[in-house]
């Protein structure tokens, strides 16, 4: 059980940061409100990682105490700060922390920053221990020299992002080990399904996700349905009345589904699942979505036989792959597979497009930036956001609407209009750039 010390001068930060970790199966080490007090509890305590906090009272602020904590005790450090500017993350850098969350933060966040952060300094030491044998082996004796502070370290496999275009036209199979962080991932499929429209089915072992969408599942835009251990065969009959509710002559709409299976012991009712789904798509009803599952527990063969029939297979083995459901502006084949370097370019220099598209419900400009975070693991300045939402307040493309302390953006009616003719000459603009501008004139919509 990796040990954590949690560092935060807001009580009730730290308290909840410990009640979820405990839930999460980490052993909290201690609590410290300053930088100071951080310093000493980590050299008493020797946790496996610290959650550190930048602003906080005192001579020494988090990115300070940071610094001795790596350098004296080489311990990772974690970011969690309400600061994202450019100014903040350059001086944070130098203390070479191992993650940066943005507040506020939620479970999945904190749970992938630590286990990516506990991998990483895992595998700099193997990759430690390993040059040092060899240098030994080729010197032939130990030289005594100590190693030098700025040892290389390893670096991990460069970060891919995976884009699926128009998730909701097939069924798509997504096999994941224990060691991908699939919720952000499946959340944002449930949100891009509810905006489709239709029905949408989400079908799970163990969840947090449907905490998130109390008034989708109210409306009944959205069915959960909880499978038991021993009982994923229950889920054949809500498959079957789902679907055959769709299947008649006068029936219109559609069927997106998330069906996660984390256990995998009932294969063979997986199968069952899995035959149908093929069976309803093919006798014409309108079913697409994402079918998961984790192939950690399962061999070659089983999978194969899973995979068999199913258009487009995405395999999520490690923490370096990112699923992104392709939003409109941004054309994309089938499946895409990107350095995250390139979503950051791409994110960065074209964040007019990125911000409009997330302006169809009412939003604060601190959640656009933490939006942005979430589906493209791209940190943007808060500034470059307020610029571009006080110049549509300016145009008159956006109002203001206070809830609670929030001081949220909705577009007004010319707004709404702007913003739809705005993300489709940015369409046309990529599909131009991308080599698809070669349309007829017939086939481009006439401008009004």
């Amino acid at each position: 059980m990796s040990k954590i010390l949690v560092v935060d001068d807001e009580a009730i930060i730290t308290m909840q940061l410990e009640r979820r970790l405990s839930a999460m199966g980490y052993s909290v080490a201690g609590m410290a409100a300053s930088g100071e007090d951080a310093v000493e509890k980590a050299r008493l305590f020797r946790p496996d990682l610290v959650l550190m906090d930048i602003v906080m009272p005192g001579k020494m602020n988090g990115i300070e105490a940071a610094k001795i904590i790596t350098r004296e005790l080489d311990i990772p450090v974690v970011f969690i700060t309400a600061y994202a500017d450019d100014g903040i993350i350059e001086q944070a850098k130098s203390a070479r922390p191992y993650g940066y969350i943005v507040k506020p933060f939620n479970e999945l966040e904190i749970k992938a920053a630590i286990e990516v952060a506990l991998f990483r300094k895992a595998i700099e030491q193997e990759e430690k221990s390993r040059k040092t044998a060899e240098e030994k082996n080729r010197a032939g004796m130990d030289t005594g020299q100590p190693a030098p502070d700025d040892i290389a370290r390893l670096d991990l496999p460069e970060i891919k992002t995976v884009l699926l275009h128009d998730i909701f036209t097939d069924i798509v199979l997504f096999l994941y080990t224990d060691q991908v962080a699939k919720e952000p991932i499946f959340k944002f499929a449930l949100e891009e399904g509810i905006k489709k429209g239709g029905r949408n089915l989400f079908a799970y072992f163990q969840s947090a996700l449907p905490k998130f969408f109390p008034k989708e599942i109210q409306k009944k835009e959205l069915y959960t349905h909880r499978i038991k251990r021993n009982e994923v065969y229950s889920l054949l009959p809500v498959l079957s009345k789902c679907t055959d509710s769709l299947s008649g002559s006068g029936s219109s709409g559609s069927l997106q589904i998330l069906l996660d299976f984390s256990q995998t012991e009932e294969f063979d009712d997986i199968l069952a699942i899995r035959k149908l789904l093929l069976s309803k798509k093919e006798n014409g009803i309108p079913l697409c979505g994402i079918l998961a599952m984790n192939i950690g527990k399962i061999d070659h063969t089983l999978i194969q036989s899973l995979a068999a029939g199913i258009p487009k297979i995405i395999v999520s083995t490690g923490k370096e792959t990112t699923l992104s459901f392709a939003h409109h502006t941004f054309p994309a084949g089938s499946v895409s597979v990107v350095p995250q370097s390139t979503i950051d370019d791409v994110v960065k220099k074209s964040l007019e497009p990125v911000v409009l598209s997330l302006l169809d419900k009412p939003i604060s400009g601190y959640d656009i930036v933490h939006e942005i975070h979430n589906r493209y693991k791209v940190l943007i300045p808060q500034a470059r956001v307020y610029t571009l939402l006080h110049e549509l307040l300016d145009d008159g493309y956006l109002e203001i609407r206070i809830s609670g302390k929030s001081k949220l953006y909705c577009p007004t009616e010319k707004g709404k209009i702007h913003i739809s003719q705005k993300l489709d000459d940015f369409h046309q603009v990529f599909r131009h750039i991308m080599g698809g501008g070669s349309r007829t004139g017939a086939d481009i919509p006439e401008k009004k």
